[in-house]
């Protein structure tokens, strides 16, 4: 099978690296990738927003598949545009999409159809949403409308700065905003592959937004996380999948945008059960990348399953017991404005003791590795529990000289207190 894999990320890299272990692929092609991504697949320079540059490339050379990484083709169509052609595409349509691209449409969808979530209400004018703020206490969750690259976020703990983060989010034209009631619980990410019917549970994970130690400063579009999530048991997966996941499936079908691809259902455990936070359409990122390192199947065979509508009768994928845990290492000045064009050495390095380190804002610049976006480096480690996967990660980040970059030093920090004696 030739495979096309859209994106340049760490995510991208991760899922490249996996795909490369499959039987079934016969070349591997990227774009526009990254030089992570370069070892396992020949780089075509296109952006994923040139649908007609990807589909003319997918009919000249051979392309069977497609997996788009990102979430931005994805809500703009690429997916329908692909299938029109007869190419197979894992990732949802447009309309499926909109599960991530309109934060007000998943709250409809989940007022109709009883699923449980955080009150909120929307507004399309400054106006407008300052004045729906009187109908919430403090704290209070705003977000932007639409994508956000995991940043469009505020948990406010003041009116004060619940104001100035609808100001913020107004000063673009064309904004709308959904204000949510604050929910008391612990964040956990439960992945699921679907066809559009059947529904297989694809690990979890916990991420850190915040970009400094202790859960402090802006949202990022994460700076960590491990797999598995030991704090969605079991019993609380299979009632996230109940009571939020299975309705969705049903009501998009219904609606006749059937979901395929893999859906990332943000949840808080509350005191009254798992509560729908937001919908991703595609891989977290970070997560993707500790839970490829966890994966013991054929992701290729698994994609290919799910975009052919072939999940029926399959059991859900297996992972290793261990835990897998990455270290984001971050350019100075993230996430407002990153610095550009710092050297990066020691990759091989940190390699050496079994850790592996995925490409997500890099560049060549003759023989050097630089720095070219927000988000650096992934540093993904695994061992038997948090704590023997941390050691490892940060070990291997201790080896890479990036003297322009920073990194969290706690990453997996809740789940190592609660494995402590």
């Amino acid at each position: 099978m030739n495979v096309l894999l859209l994106g340049s990320g760490g995510r991208e890299h991760a899922l490249a690296w996996k795909l490369a272990q499959s039987p079934a692929l016969e070349k591997l092609w990227a774009a526009p990738g990254n030089p992570g991504i370069a070892e396992f697949a020949e780089l075509a320079d296109i952006a994923v927003s040139d649908h007609r540059s990807i589909i003319d490339f997918c009919l000249r050379h051979s392309i069977n598949f497609v997996v788009i990484g990102p979430e931005a083709p994805l809500v703009a169509g690429l997916g329908d545009n692909l299938r029109t052609m007869g190419i197979l595409v894992f990732g949802p349509n447009k309309a499926a999409a909109q599960l991530e691209g309109s934060k007000s449409f998943t709250k409809d969808l989940c007022a109709r159809e009883n699923i449980p979530t955080a009150a909120f209400a929307k507004a399309e004018s400054r106006d407008g949403a300052l004045a729906a703020l009187d109908d919430f206490g403090i704290p209070v969750v705003i977000k932007a409308d639409g994508l956000a690259a995991g940043k469009g976020v505020t948990v406010a703990m003041t009116r004060e700065e619940a104001e100035e983060a609808i100001l913020a989010i107004f000063s673009d034209a064309g904004a709308s905003v959904v204000i949510e009631e604050f929910l008391e619980g612990e964040e956990a990410s439960l992945f699921l592959l679907t066809d559009g019917t059947t529904i297989l549970p694809f690990g979890s994970a916990q991420d850190h937004k915040r970009v400094g130690d202790g859960d402090v400063g802006p949202n990022t579009g994460g700076m960590g996380a491990y797999s598995p999530a030991r704090v969605l048991t079991p019993e609380l997966e299979a009632r996230a999948i109940e009571t939020i996941v299975r309705p969705t499936i049903e009501a998009m079908a219904r609606m006749g945008a059937p979901y395929s691809g893999i859906l990332y259902a943000g949840l808080m455990l509350t005191a009254d059960g798992p509560k729908l936070i937001e919908y991703n359409a595609r891989f977290g990122d970070p997560e993707c990348q500790v839970l490829m390192l966890r994966l013991e199947e054929d992701l290729l065979e698994l994609m290919a399953a799910t975009a052919k509508g072939e999940l029926a009768g399959r059991a859900a994928p297996h992972f290793s017991n261990d835990t897998a845990l990455t270290v984001v290492m971050a350019a100075r000045g993230y996430p407002g404005t990153p610095e550009s064009g710092g050297a990066i050495c020691g990759i091989a390095a940190a390699e050496v003791g079994g850790a592996l380190v995925f490409q997500a804002g890099t560049r060549m610049e003759g023989d050097a590795l630089i720095a070219n976006g927000g988000r650096v480096l992934n540093v993904t480690a695994s061992g038997k529990n948090v704590r023997e996967a941390q050691a490892a990660a940060y070990q291997a980040v201790d080896a890479i000289d990036f003297p322009t970059g920073f990194f969290r030093r706690d990453i997996g920090w809740r789940e190592v207190v609660r494995e402590a004696p």
